[in-house]
């Protein structure tokens, strides 16, 4: 039986460029959520984690826009350690975002020429087109479980035999357009995020590009990562807000342990969504013990990367592929201490063991829900 197994994958975000960069940096506790002072965006200062410009500039062509050019430099650093045809028919390319170009409603005069160029098929378009692919490229918009819900069309796609490889790219820009939107919900946190904690008040946004791309193989290769299940749902509970009980996330985990063959006693440790807003913290909490998974190792990748909404499963997913390689998982950055009912088991300094299974999740707004296994072969 085919199996999705992970040729190679990428990060570009406020800690650099690449998975490895990025890997050590979070070993180390630094974030890349810093003050600034964008007043484009927001009179005050704002903490976001934003891409350096000169990342972008030193390997994108112009013509694209901010959101372009994270895929672009994401796509091109995974392709450096791939030996998989860009240009290939044999090769998809699916994109993972919320809001794609939308940094371009910032230009004045707002056209309907510049509608359209905001369009999110004409952006996947031209990034495929950029590096030499004929097939029409998926686009993946479903909030923030956009980049997990991108992986599992992949793996589902190429299990079926359409394609070969499949590169999955994700990202999303921080704009006067997102920050307003998250500010008006009162989401945001006025300083560093901290996730799982008593003292959680809200996100931090972030901005960044994940690369990873796919393949099959009849076996399973030494050293490599693989999908084994996941599931989606979306229980339409709310326009922003997630269920209170956590038993819609809690079916999506228990169903990916069935697809894998796995039990909760199998999941070395868990990357969770852990925006650090009240009842998204709370939510994941109650599925992870509906799911027996209370006492599993937990983090929120949150405090270092910033929420980077459609790219978050893209990112974090590389990070869990890291923490497999490498045998350690990271603290989850800006946790203070418990502030859950039921408590979870977080992460507060490195842990270094043999690891083979790791569980993502992410939530979003409208009440979707995702989760996805990875496993070390």
């Amino acid at each position: 039986m085919k199996k999705t197994v992970v040729d190679s994958f990428s990060i570009v975000s406020a800690l650099g460029v690449g998975a490895d960069t990025a890997f050590e940096h979070l070993l180390k506790g630094v974030s890349g959520v810093q003050e600034h002072h964008r007043p484009e965006i927001d009179a005050a200062p704002i903490w976001v984690s934003a891409v350096n410009n000169e990342i972008l500039e030193s390997v994108s062509p112009e013509g694209f826009s901010r959101y372009e050019k994270l895929l672009i430099t994401s796509i091109l650093d995974a392709h450096k350690n791939s030996s998989v045809n860009l240009s290939s028919d044999e090769t998809l390319f699916v994109f993972s975002t919320t809001k794609g170009s939308i940094e371009l409603l910032d230009t004045e005069p707002v056209t309907p020429e510049l509608i359209a160029r905001i369009n999110l098929f004409h952006s996947a378009s031209l990034v495929a087109k950029h590096f030499g692919n004929k097939n029409q490229p998926v686009v993946i918009s479903n909030a923030c479980i956009s980049g997990v819900v991108a992986l599992l069309y992949a793996k589902r796609i190429l299990e079926s035999g359409q394609y070969k490889n499949i590169v999955v790219a994700g990202a999303d820009t921080i704009s006067k357009f997102v920050y307003s939107g998250f500010q008006s919900f009162q989401a945001l946190s006025p300083g560093p995020c901290h996730p799982f904690s008593e003292s959680r008040n809200g996100i931090n946004l972030g901005e960044a590009g994940a690369t990873i791309i796919l393949t099959t193989a009849e076996e399973s290769q030494s050293d490599s990562i693989s999908i084994e299940a996941g599931s989606i749902s979306n229980d339409s509970n709310h326009i922003s807000g997630p269920s209170r009980s956590g038993e819609e996330l809690s079916i999506v985990i228990d169903k990916a342990l069935s697809g894998s063959g796995l039990t909760a006693g199998d999941i070395d440790f868990i990357s969770s969504h852990g925006t650090a807003t009240p009842y998204n913290d709370e939510m994941e909490a109650k599925a992870f013990y509906l799911s027996g998974l209370q006492t599993t190792p937990v983090n929120s990748l949150k405090g270092y990367f910033g929420h980077t909404l459609g790219a978050a499963g893209l990112v974090e997913s590389a990070i869990c592929m890291m923490s497999l390689l490498k045998n350690v998982a990271v603290a989850s950055k800006g946790y203070e201490g418990p502030g859950l009912k039921p408590a979870l088991n977080i992460i507060e300094e490195p842990v270094y063991k043999n690891m083979k299974h790791c569980l993502k999740t992410a939530s979003g707004f409208g009440g979707c829900n995702a989760a996805i296994i990875f496993s070390k072969n």
